[in-house]
């Protein structure tokens, strides 16, 4: 029998009054983002910011980027564990908005779910949140979708877009970088958020492992390994625009690091980066050992523990070290620029890694 009763927005499926109770509930969070510039409150149509102060700038340019973290949501759903993914959702958008030498400034988040669990939205927020504020800018706003039948009651995806600003003559780039320069490496807290269809599909379809089990190589479980944050480096390159002359940054994200560094490598030029002076964490071997993937694919999908990448004159080497052991960021000298041979690319890794 059909049904008799009118339809509503509730009967679809969609839940307004969960959707009030989660911007209630993450309200709180999104006000630890605030800087001066930002006017009025969550729950307007739009995010404010005065671009009055944009005025001591002599010719501001405003850096714009939009990321998400990929199929890591997918543990986080796994492991009921909702408050860390945000960390990797602002990394992946502010750390390629500072690599132009931008300082960041605002951003806004789209949560898309097949259910509203308001605590589980404030929980996300909360985490992008304290990403914003690790990477200095300030969350003005967002959207939270419920889509039911299109997702499942658990299933949710995040997005996130971002601004900062950065002066003309301070632009960052390859029309920078010169012979000699110096390649600095920042090490990664781990997997960061790329690759992950690649190693959920190794250390789950392949070796048959589960989430809460406990790797002694990594010292903790797979899960927890897993959730790890991506490290949030904008303010730390900031530092060193202050006390160094860089030339440029890589964030080193999708494709690996030979590819993202020869992004940022003018023509005529050449970085070479050698694998000894580093050894990737255990999480990169479990990955390759367990899919037995060659070191070239590991290469060309994960970061093998380098997340971002500085390129400076020889003669700032020893401040950039000091400034980034100052902030707490493992850093070492990985490789160097050179002029490029007929046979050579943008950016090559070479040697074998450290033990």
């Amino acid at each position: 029998m059909p049904e008799t009763t009118g339809a509503s927005y509730a009967s679809a499926g969609v839940d307004i009054e969960a959707g009030d109770r989660a911007v209630e509930l993450m309200k709180e969070w999104v006000r630890k983002t605030q800087r001066p510039e930002v006017l009025g409150g969550l729950g307007g149509f739009a995010g404010l910011f005065d671009a009055s102060a944009l005025k001591r700038y002599e010719r501001p340019l405003l850096a714009s980027a939009t990321d998400g973290v990929g199929t890591k949501v997918d543990i986080a759903r796994q492991m009921g564990v909702y408050d860390t993914i945000g960390h990797d959702l602002v990394a992946m958008v502010m750390d390629d908005i500072v690599v132009c030498g931008a300082e960041p400034l605002f951003m806004t988040d789209y949560i898309c779910v097949g259910k509203v669990h308001p605590e589980r939205v404030a929980a996300i927020v909360k985490g992008i949140a304290e990403g914003c504020v690790l990477a200095g800018c300030a969350l003005v706003g967002g959207e939270t979708a419920e889509h039911p039948g299109l997702l499942g009651p658990d299933d949710f995806d995040v997005a996130g877009a971002g601004t900062g600003v950065v002066e003309h003559d301070r632009l960052l780039g390859a029309d920078r970088i010169r012979t000699g320069d110096a390649v600095i490496a920042m090490a990664s807290s781990g997997l960061h958020s790329n690759g992950y269809s690649l190693v959920r599909h190794v250390v789950f379809d392949r070796a048959g492992m589960t989430l809460d089990q406990r790797v002694d190589e990594l010292g903790r479980t797979l899960g927890e390994e897993l959730l790890e944050p991506t490290k949030i480096y904008s303010l730390d390159c900031l530092a060193l625009t202050r006390t160094t002359d860089v030339h440029a940054f890589s964030h080193i994200t999708g494709g690996g690091l030979a590819a993202n560094l020869a992004r940022v490598i003018p023509d005529g030029l050449h970085a070479t980066v050698d694998r000894s002076t580093w050894a990737p964490g255990a999480i990169f071997d479990l990955v390759g050992k367990a899919g037995q993937v060659e070191r070239l694919e590991l290469e060309k999908t994960l970061n093998m523990g380098v997340g971002m990448m500085a390129v400076v004159p020889a003669e700032f080497v020893d401040a950039a070290l000091t400034t980034l052991a100052d902030r707490g960021v493992e850093s070492w000298v990985a490789g160097e620029i050179t002029e490029r041979g007929a046979h050579t690319t943008g950016a090559e890794l070479v040697g074998d890694y450290a033990k």
